[in-house]
């Protein structure tokens, strides 16, 4: 049971006949205490009256899946199987996350009919967003109070990562396709493929003629070569404790999935496999064995639920991991925060091992740091030399992960996606893949 605005409003009415009465001698607690008790009347009966609101059934039609900030209608079926017309409010038990209205949508469903409630959606955080259950309430004929029940009806909506990396993706496929295309590498190397035969022209490199097809065409001929294919490439996520550290208007794993799905979304249009693994202590997600259009929707569907752990990572698991996802990586990428000489020794330590087989590049989100004001305080000052301490031991460890065979990349949020999709694209290039 519920009352509505209108009791109190009553009660307030009540103030008027309680003064005249008071003057024509009847007294005063007694004119009150009627008053109240006719009213409490009317609002039991009235709540009495209402249609039950158990009699309905709530049935949800909505969409599985929605990218981050993509508003969406979730709609809400209820159909009246009483046998008076129930009024009405409904209300949608979404989490605040979900982003749905803070008030109660008006119903007034004849007996035996339906009606349709759309209820937008506008979710704010990546992961699976749940609603239980629905409360209806329904008004009794003098809408004083009413009948409130809650009925079970789960329904649940997957918020997939924004992929907002995606802008850079055109202009690296026309890359890839001038590099696999139109210009094939005239120097050959590990990672490179015969591709074709062409006419010597000056200032070719010789050691690339090819003699046979030279004599039977009687011009000098040049090999040419391209990029292989069906390389392996392996990204893998740290969802440890630095990965939860707050980078712009996001977090550090929010950084990693937008850069870990734009060279994904590149290397399988370069017919190379991808395989992910994110990973602390144990496997948060994996994709593998999964090419083609089909990759992107994996991996996007793997990475919504994973949330970043407040536990250190463990490097030698993790890298077991990766050598069991496929035993000859060609690239393997570790999008992780190694800040700190201290707490990276066992990063460190374990890295060349996976270097002797592989190259590693380790990615690292920063912040973009402001520059100071022109009349710093102490907190500016205090503040600056933390960024400048911060910036000298993250140079410290990209200096040592150089000497551990891999390679170190470090840039903002919005930097990272295209610096590493460029640097896999100058590995092609080199035939280094």
């Amino acid at each position: 049971m519920y009352v509505t605005g209108r009791l109190p409003l009553l009660l307030a009415v009540g103030a008027l006949p309680v003064v005249l009465l008071s003057t024509a001698g009847i007294d005063a607690w007694l004119a009150v205490a009627g008053w109240v008790l006719l009213c409490l009347a009317a609002t039991f009966a009235d709540a009495a009256a209402a249609p039950d609101p158990r009699r309905l059934t709530v049935t949800r039609r909505m969409p599985q899946r929605v990218l981050l900030g993509q508003p969406v209608a979730a709609e809400l079926v209820l159909r009246n199987g009483g046998e008076r017309t129930l009024r009405g409010r409904v209300r949608d038990a979404w989490q605040p996350t979900a982003g749905a209205p803070a008030g109660r949508a008006g119903v007034a469903i004849p007996p035996g009919e339906a009606r349709t409630i759309a209820i937008p959606l506008l979710p704010r955080r990546r992961g699976e967003l749940r609603s239980r259950f629905v409360v209806v309430r329904s008004d009794g004929p003098l809408r004083l109070a009413g009948r409130q029940a809650r009925l079970d009806a789960p329904g649940a909506l997957r918020v997939l990562p924004p992929f907002t990396a995606r802008r850079h993706l055109p202009s690296r496929l026309a890359r890839l396709r001038e590099l696999d295309g139109n210009t094939s590498v005239q120097m050959r190397g590990q990672g490179t493929e015969f591709d074709s035969l062409r006419e010597y022209v000056r200032g070719d490199d010789v050691r690339s003629i090819d003699w046979r097809a030279t004599a039977r065409a009687s011009t000098t001929m040049l090999r040419t070569w391209r990029p292989e294919r069906d390389r392996h490439v392996v990204i893998v996520i740290d969802t440890g404790r630095t990965a939860a550290a707050r980078v712009g208007d996001g977090v550090r794993m929010d950084a990693a999935m937008e850069a870990a799905l734009l060279l994904a979304a590149l290397a399988t249009r370069a017919g190379d496999h991808v395989h992910l693994l994110m990973f602390d202590r144990a496997i948060r997600a994996r994709v593998t064995r999964v090419d083609g259009p089909g990759l992107l929707p994996a991996l996007v569907d793997a990475m919504a639920p994973v949330e970043p752990r407040l536990i250190d990572t463990d490097w030698d698991a993790a890298f077991a991991q990766v050598r069991a996802l496929t035993s000859r990586p060609s690239l393997v990428v570790l999008l992780t925060a190694q800040d700190a000489a201290e707490a990276a020794r066992g990063f460190l330590g374990s890295l060349p091992a996976l270097a002797r087989g592989a190259h590693v590049l380790v990615g690292a989100v920063t912040d973009e740091q402001d520059p100071l004001p022109d009349r710093p305080d102490a907190a500016d000052v205090y503040r600056a030399a933390a960024i400048e301490q911060s910036a000298h031991d993250a140079a410290v460890v990209a200096a040592a992960i150089g000497r551990a065979g891999g390679e170190a990349i470090a840039a903002t949020p919005e930097d990272l996606p295209p610096r590493i999709a460029d640097r896999y694209l100058a590995l092609k290039a080199a035939g280094r893949l």
